[in-house]
């Protein structure tokens, strides 16, 4: 086949929330697409496993953030899965661990006070690190960073203040009842999407895109690319040629925090902890993790909140590469990697669904529109 002749319109890399939901917008345009997965499944992060409970488990992303206005809600909905509306105890959590009624509101009071300073700083310039913001030898200091451990997956001395500020939370957190990672594969099971088909380089200096992988090589007019930025970093896609200094620093500028779930079965139900409930391990060590009680007595520990998948774009600033070269992610634009004291990296761009409706589906439409033989 002639090099100038695509095979498809437009190969996305990545069968995660963002593929996935690139691959069914495109599909609805009219695009002719193919989805490549390195993995045997669909999902990427998000994976739900069944138990011997009976209770499916989310390894991965579980929480429907702001699900009065997450896409997913409306999606889990539609696709007939349960959306678990009852909204998580978390502030009552201090209490199963023994902590006296005047530790607790001493506690609250540190805490608000802390988020107060949060917001404020947020606003202003420069940017800086959200443990600058903690009180000198702070009572509940530690207790504040290990929240930050699991909510944002980092410690605060690599929290930004300015991207804190810019995470809208509308403080409704949901779960979907089968698993989010189910709701997510469930959503992509109808795709062309090639598993087990791990892609090596990307080569976008001709009139058509060469997508190498590991089971032969394709030719398309765009590749969006869905991975992962820590991915992209640690080199598994080769570009030739590289990627712009400005897509280097995008990707540098939004690593991506660490989730660690154990989940136990327990041999009855401790009487102090409905279905549901949550506790932490300790009131003082940075170190200390959440708990969760599920029910039939399925406890879960977690470092670190799941990330929700919110799809966004990081333009490639070369002109020629524009309209064909796309890298989405996923983007939960609360923190960044740099550590107090330190100059703070600046995120280069931080957009979503809005971006993707405008941008990709107007370059998808032209796309459609020209002869395969150009």
């Amino acid at each position: 086949m002639s090099d100038s002749i695509p095979d498809h319109d437009v190969a996305i890399v990545g069968a995660g929330a963002a593929g996935i939901g690139a691959a069914r917008r495109l599909i609805e345009h009219g695009l002719d697409i193919v989805v490549l997965e390195a993995r045997e499944r669909l999902g990427g992060r998000a994976v739900t496993v069944p138990t011997a409970l009976g209770h499916p488990i989310d390894l991965g992303c579980e929480w429907l953030h702001s699900a009065d206005r997450n896409p997913w809600t409306a999606i889990a909905q539609a696709s007939g899965f349960s959306v678990d509306e009852k909204l998580p105890d978390w502030g009552t959590r201090l209490r199963r661990a023994g902590i006296a009624p005047g530790d607790e509101a001493s506690w609250y009071a540190a805490r608000d006070e802390f988020y107060r300073r949060l917001e404020i700083a947020g606003g202003e310039t420069p940017d800086r690190a959200a443990a600058a913001l903690l009180p000198p030898d702070g009572r509940w200091n530690g207790l504040l960073g290990a929240i930050s451990t699991w909510s944002n997956g980092v410690e605060l001395d690599r929290v930004s203040v300015q991207d804190h500020l810019r995470y809208a939370d509308s403080g409704i957190n949901w779960r979907v009842r089968e698993g989010y990672g189910a709701l997510i594969v469930s959503y992509g099971a109808a795709l062309p999407v090639r598993l087990a088909t791990p892609v090596r380089a990307i080569d976008h200096r001709g009139r058509t895109i060469r997508v190498e992988t590991a089971r032969g090589t394709l030719r398309v007019r765009t590749a969006l690319i869905t991975l992962p930025p820590s991915v992209l970093l640690a080199g598994a896609v080769r570009f030739q040629p590289d990627l712009p200094a400005a897509k280097q620093a995008a990707l540098h500028g939004l690593p991506l925090g660490l989730a660690n779930k154990l989940f136990l079965a327990l041999d009855g139900a401790p009487p102090d902890a409905p279905p549901d409930s949550h506790f932490v391990g300790a009131l003082d060590p940075r170190g200390d993790g959440g708990f969760r009680r599920r029910r039939a007595c399925r406890p879960v520990r977690q470092r670190a909140s799941p990330a929700i998948a919110q799809t966004g774009e990081l333009g490639m600033g070369q002109r020629p590469l524009r309209t064909r070269l796309l890298l989405v992610r996923p983007a939960r634009p609360r923190w960044q990697s740099g550590r107090a004291g330190g100059a703070a990296r600046r995120q280069v761009v931080l957009c979503r669904r809005s971006l993707l409706r405008r941008s990709i589906l107007d370059r998808a439409r032209r796309l459609a529109q020209r002869p395969r033989g150009r």
